[in-house]
């Protein structure tokens, strides 16, 4: 393992990615609380509940994001393995009855006392870590098919097919992602992953099928007025979000579609509410944050001082810009309605704190980058 490299040469941090993070959270918290505080009220008889639920989440998530900061990320890699095993026992514990918690006909949480955890979201931190450190082994073999890019896709495959036993299509098209792209910048061949894409397509289809509500929800997207009580609901109640917010919005707190139109409001949907809230600049505004965090990650893996702080800084950029990237896509009508959350912005405890958890390492990995930072 390579050793840290001694305090001279280690600064603060991406302070730019820093101030990022927190507009991010600061947007989602606004968010949360407008997008939540009817539903809250009719269900909890308190406005503030989720309020104050990601005011306490955002806390934890600071305080996790503080201490892998501090924890040099070559410390990381004696625990890829061991950590990707542990995922994937989690994956399978939340399929089990009892011990997955079942929620909008899903079975993705597991219980832990009065909260629960996603175990797809340590996938996201254990899989580009896993994913760089055998790129790193196995440099020499990186061109190689058969020994450079089937293994992470073989250990990739079962933990997607575990994800989409939940059901969870669009957590589980996110570590397909983190994958391909820690491997491109780790030297594998164009042909090779062009070819593995192509042979994915009808694996892909093969389980957009299978599914009925998957194959209704692709059909929505076609069309989503074929339906519109049904499968074509969701989408259509978010464009009608984004129409009425216009250019500037109907105004912060003022939306509409919150009064028990659209669902999942302050989670899947929560970028809808912006567009309709603060309207076209505003989303764009939003959009710009998660590019700038995109712009700033690549930064920190090209400036990273070796091979392994690179990858893992590509893999988490990669985890974190395209989970936002397909909500956005969801929110917006041009991709399927796909059950994920807008990373930071969002509703919820473990993908919140996971995620805070990973920038926290890009911030350690920007500590001892060779460029300047800036």
């Amino acid at each position: 393992m390579t050793a840290p490299p001694p305090a001279l040469h280690r600064r603060s941090g991406d302070l730019f990615l820093f101030i990022c993070v927190l507009a991010l959270l600061g947007v989602g918290l606004v968010m949360v609380y407008s997008a939540s505080s009817i539903v809250a009220y009719d269900r909890m008889a308190d406005s503030a509940y989720f309020l104050r639920r990601q005011a306490t989440w955002i806390g934890i998530g600071l305080v996790a994001m503080w201490i892998a900061r501090s924890v040099h990320y070559q410390r990381l890699r004696v625990y890829a393995v061991p950590l990707l095993l542990a995922t994937a026992v989690l994956l399978v514990a939340v399929l089990v009855p009892g011990i997955g918690r079942v929620a909008g006909g899903a079975r993705r949480w597991i219980a832990l006392g009065p909260t629960s955890f996603q175990p797809v979201e340590l996938a996201k931190l254990a899989l580009p870590l896993f994913v760089a450190q055998f790129a790193v082994r196995r440099s020499a073999d990186m061109r190689d098919l058969r020994r450079g890019v089937v293994p992470p896709l073989i250990v990739t495959g079962v933990l997607a097919g575990l994800v989409l036993l939940q059901p969870d299509m669009g957590s589980a098209v996110v570590l397909v992602v983190v994958t391909m792209t820690v491997l491109f910048l780790a030297g594998a061949r164009i042909a090779h992953l062009t070819l593995v894409a192509i042979a994915a397509l009808p694996v892909a289809a093969l389980a957009v099928a299978a599914a009925p509500y998957r194959l209704r929800r692709f059909l929505a997207f076609l069309d989503p007025w074929s339906d519109p009580q049904g499968s074509g609901f969701h989408i259509i109640q978010s464009l009608l979000a984004f129409g009425s917010g216009g250019l500037i919005g109907v105004g912060l707190g003022e939306s509409r579609q919150k009064f028990f139109y659209l669902p999942e409001r302050h989670t899947d949907f929560i970028y809808a509410i912006v567009g309709e809230e603060i309207g076209l600049l505003g989303s764009m505004g939003l959009l710009l944050l998660f590019a700038f965090l995109a712009y700033r990650g690549y930064r920190i893996s090209r400036e990273a001082p070796d091979r392994f702080g690179s990858l893992l800084a590509a893999g988490i950029t990669a985890a974190i810009v395209g989970q936002a990237l397909m909500n956005m896509g969801v929110a917006t009508g041009l991709l399927p309605v796909k059950g994920v959350p807008l990373p930071l912005v969002s509703f919820g405890g473990s993908s919140l704190v996971m995620t805070m958890i990973q920038v926290g390492i890009l911030l350690n990995i920007s500590q001892y980058a060779a460029g300047e930072g800036k």
